[in-house]
This record gives structure tokens, sequence and C-alpha cells, in this order.
């Protein structure tokens, strides 16, 4: 277990700000997962920004639907969306309310309760791998569809919450392409990650996917 530096939940105006100004200033922070069965951990070492109207990779480019409702604000909330059929990916919204953006949480460190994220992770070869990428992430701390809209800046015992943790010193922030996002949007740097740190997941570019014959 490694001891958490600063156990205060983010306030609201941290999210309260331009996408590209929260999605770096998450690096090194505090996500707490509350389950059943205990408490999970992670530090965040990778994320990305996805700024609604003007980002054509985001999902709420076109516009507000049922499914990225949450999107659209209040700031500081958990938006879950389901991907290829199998895997639920979260993200942290921002503001200002109205506006739709959000950071997508790509990898991670379980800090605490990794022997409970193993029993969810079982394919992972060691521990620098179970929150290594988006669906691992989501995996590992148990999250689906019913966290959609939790509220991520409570102090209360809530099922996710952000920490203040210890927020990673620009020169070891490095940024590049999003992973798997096609056309458009595929040349926005807004990918961020901490630099040599083990849990970053490998970057990707989009592949089309073949339609079977």
């Amino acid at each position: 277990m490694i001891a958490i530096p600063d156990r205060t939940p983010l306030p609201r105006k941290f999210f309260d700000r331009p996408v590209l100004e929260v999605a770096p200033d998450l690096l090194g922070r505090i996500l707490v997962r509350t389950t059943p069965d205990g408490p999970i951990a992670l530090r965040l070492s990778e994320v990305e920004a996805y700024d609604g109207p003007n980002d054509p990779g985001s999902h709420a480019y076109r516009g507000r639907t049922a499914r990225n409702d949450v999107m659209f604000g209040p700031p500081g909330h958990v938006y879950v969306y389901f991907t290829y059929g199998m895997w639920f990916c979260m993200n942290l919204v921002c503001g200002p309310e109205g506006r739709a953006s959000a950071v997508l949480l790509r990898a991670g460190e379980i800090i605490e309760g990794a022997e409970l994220a193993r029993t969810r992770r079982l394919s992972a070869r060691n521990d620098k791998e179970l929150a290594k990428g988006p669906a691992r992430l989501a995996t590992a701390l148990d999250v689906d569809r019913a966290l959609n809209g939790t509220d991520a800046c409570t102090a209360d015992d809530t099922p996710l919450r952000v920490l203040t943790g210890a927020p990673v010193p620009s020169g070891q922030v490095r940024n590049g392409p999003r992973t798997g996002v096609s056309g458009d949007g595929a040349v926005h740097p807004w990918r961020f990650w901490v630099a040599d740190d083990p849990t970053v997941s490998p970057y990707r570019a989009h592949v089309p996917r073949r339609r079977r014959g």
C-alpha cells in the first residue's frame, strides 16, 4: 500500500474549467472506488481530453443524446459509456455546465486495494497492468453504467470520488495524439501522460474495423 499524500476531495471548481486545463492537471490525482468488498484507490497516470462541439472525436460533437447527456454537466460528475459491445470506459465531466467536455481516464497505478483489483483482472501479468488502458481501468475498479452520473466531488463515502493526491510537475507531463481516434479528431495532441510511468498504455493509431465477409 502506498500512502496517499492528500485525501481532500477535489472541489467542483477544479472541474469547472476548460477541458485542456483539467486533463493534464488530473495526472497524479487519486480516484477512489468504494465497493461492498472494500475500497480501491488509483493514481492517475494517463488521460485524454474530449472537447465537445470543437472536437470530432467527442461523443458530444453532434449534440446532446440520451447516451452523452451527463457530459453536459454539471462538472465533476462521472460519464461512463459502453464500447465494442463488451467494455466500459470512465470519464470525468468538465465545465462550464451546458457545454459538453470530459476527460477519459486511460490508465493509473493501483495504490490501495490491489488484491481486490486482481480478482477482476485475472489476465494482468503484474500489478502495473491492472489499470493499463481505459477498459482495464474500469474493469479493475468495477465500473459500469450504473455509475454513470455519479458525483465525484463529494466528501462522503460515495461509490467514486477524486482526491487531491499529488499533482504531477509540468516537466514530467507529456502529450501527443489520442489513442484510436480517427478523422479530423486524430490530429489533436490531447492525450496526456506521466513521463516514463510503467502504467501508461501504449499508443495505438486508429485502425478501421473490417467487416467480416
